[in-house]
């Protein structure tokens, strides 16, 4: 049973910056992609970006390219996303999530394809 746990939400100014953690426990971890997802009120969740099992494959959405840096350290079992130049429209509860599936990076995109996900962490970003 995989556990996720994430950290480093927060409220921010636009413009700022603000790390997530992803804490996982009890898969091995080095096996899988991990993705974060985020939602905001009244809209469904949406993909962000993810990484493969060993990073050396890093996907994004196009509304954080460039400003969206995901990472992972797979012997602190830790994924990490450094957000900058935030805006107000990034604001929503960030989920980390890890495949379904190892060594997959099918449908990195779909939440379908990702089985454990961590409770959520609150993202605010004010103009």
């Amino acid at each position: 049973q995989a556990l996720l746990v994430e950290s480093g939400g927060g409220s921010v100014q636009a413009g700022g910056s603000l790390r997530l953690s992803c804490a996982a426990s009890g898969h091995t971890f080095g096996a899988y992609t991990m993705g974060w997802f985020r939602q905001a009120p009244g809209l469904e969740r949406e993909f962000v970006a993810a990484i493969n099992w060993s990073g050396g494959n890093k996907y994004y959405a196009d509304s954080v390219r460039g400003r969206f840096t995901i990472s992972r350290d797979n012997a602190e079992t830790v994924v990490f996303l450094q957000m900058n130049t935030l805006a107000p429209e990034d604001t929503a509860v960030y989920s980390c999530a890890r495949a379904r599936d190892p060594y997959s990076t099918s449908d990195y995109d779909s939440s379908s394809s990702y089985h454990y996900w961590g409770q959520g962490t609150q993202v605010t970003v004010t103009s």
